[in-house]
């Protein structure tokens, strides 16, 4: 019986958490409903009095109050189990393991963590290797006590919804009360962790305060956060806000044309082939569109500025010409975000109701006069919305910046040459460093604070254009 209990935790534990809770809620999930739907059949079969619900309803009804509260019991052990094992497993080494500063401590328990779901992997310290059977036998130890915890709820759950079945019970509604309260749970859930990315922001930002003034970070000029010295987020502020100016003038004028021409001028046929093909443009990675412009574009600038260099009339060293630049990323970035303006901004146009079109044709105008002083009017509320977002999305650009612009913290007009944003310092900061205690990797907190609020006013400000608009042409 023992060796049979060890063989089983020691399973569990190997096994992956997805396996283990997809294998605890099927089991439950296909009991449940055979149960829930051979009782209704039963009742049917009887014939008096006649189901008020279908069979399937009083199945799918046992299903549902049977898996939602082993659902929230797993997803909270999902949430919980790591630190809860990881201190057990603590408690359980010798003093001269926990003796150890706290970072080396974690980086020990790291390891064994990274091999315990690796059956084979043998390590060459026999204690080493008896930690990490250790920790697996722990880990399956906690879910088999999760498991038994969900099971009990669900346990619960069933035996009231069996309870509730009858042939005049109202099994739809009480169905249709589960479902809006998953339904709330999920609208719930958004807020919370909007709330909790908030927190965590504001939480680890008032620590960094704490070391550095919120003047200094605001208003200087000069950062070094690798050295923990200098803070000055003026020239992360000043890049990212000459790539967004960049990308927005490539994608404002080419994306609000393509989507007058597409709305107003192209053929079905044109449209359709159209349409979808900047679909698949807005749903290449951005990482894609990096690689194109390392390979493409950002050689082609840096060769013009050269060019502009060697003219005569012009200063040695005008432009930087450095293979990366602002100019290179705003302007891929800008390409990127040509699928989202025109998307909106067609849905703006096609918005405006037909007879504002007619009028001015009947009274003699032309389809561009038509166009600029009657349709793009309309949608003006719109299309502004659509830029904006377009804003906030090359803002909140990432991948782009860190492979294209550059990582020189620096306040120039020379856009050919190399920039950092505040996305790009957000990665440069945490790659490789889990340890949020020092200025410099709390000041990443700090500029994704600053990041989320602008963001947040552009999004708001979207908002209130798309609103007005509705409420124009209610």
């Amino acid at each position: 019986m023992e060796h049979a209990i060890n063989w089983l935790v020691e399973n569990v534990g190997l096994m992956p958490f997805a396996w283990y809770a997809f294998v605890l809620l099927a089991s439950a999930g296909i009991a449940s409903y055979t149960a829930g739907r051979v009782k209704a059949l039963a009742f049917k079969a009887a014939g008096r009095p006649p189901l008020k619900s279908p069979p399937n309803f009083h199945a799918a009804f046992v299903l549902l109050a049977t898996l939602v509260p082993m659902l929230m019991s797993i997803t909270l052990l999902s949430s919980v189990d790591g630190p809860i094992v990881r201190q057990f497993l603590i408690a359980e080494l010798p003093e001269r393991l926990t003796d150890l500063p706290p970072a080396q401590l974690d980086q020990y328990v790291d390891q064994l963590w990274a091999l315990a779901g690796q059956p084979d992997a043998r390590l060459t310290d026999p204690f080493d290797d008896a930690a990490r059977w250790r920790l697996v036998a722990l880990i399956g130890e906690f879910r088999l006590v999760g498991a038994l915890g969900a099971a009990l709820l669900g346990a619960i759950g069933f035996v009231v919804a069996r309870g509730l079945q009858s042939p005049d019970a109202p099994i739809r509604a009480y169905l249709e009360r589960i479902i809006r309260g998953l339904f709330f749970l999920s609208a719930a859930m958004a807020v919370i962790i909007t709330v909790g990315i908030v927190l965590s922001l504001a939480v680890e930002g008032l620590r960094f305060f704490s070391v550095v003034s919120p003047v200094d970070f605001l208003f200087g000029t000069v950062w070094n956060a690798q050295t923990n010295q200098d803070f000055g987020a003026v020239p992360l502020f000043f890049g990212t806000l000459a790539v967004t100016l960049i990308a927005m003038a490539v994608a404002a004028p080419i994306g609000i044309l393509s989507a007058v021409y597409l709305s107003e001028y192209a053929t079905r046929r044109v449209r359709r082939l159209a349409k979808p093909a900047m679909e698949v443009l807005a749903g290449i990675p951005t990482v894609v569109y990096g690689f194109f412009a390392i390979i493409a574009i950002a050689p082609i600038i840096r060769s013009l500025a050269r060019s502009v260099n060697d003219l005569p009339w012009v200063p040695d060293g005008f432009l930087a010409a450095q293979p990366n630049s602002a100019l290179a990323a705003g302007l891929i970035m800008g390409i990127m975000i040509v699928p989202f303006v025109v998307s909106l901004t067609d849905d703006a146009i096609k918005s405006v109701p037909q007879d504002l079109r007619d009028g001015a044709l009947s009274l003699g105008a032309t389809k561009s006069e038509m166009i600029r002083q009657i349709v793009l009017p309309a949608a003006r509320p719109g299309i502004a919305a659509a830029l904006l977002l377009g804003v906030s999305r090359a803002i909140g650009e990432t991948m782009i910046v860190v492979m294209v612009a550059g990582q020189r913290s620096q306040i120039t007009l020379d856009v050919t040459s190399d920039m950092t944003t505040v996305t790009a310092q957000i990665v440069t900061l945490l790659v490789g460093d889990s340890a949020f205690d020092s200025p410099k990797t709390l000041s990443a907190f700090a500029l994704g604070g600053v990041l989320f609020v602008v963001t947040l006013i552009f999004n708001l400000i979207a908002i209130r254009f798309v609103r007005r608009y509705r409420l124009s042409n209610g």
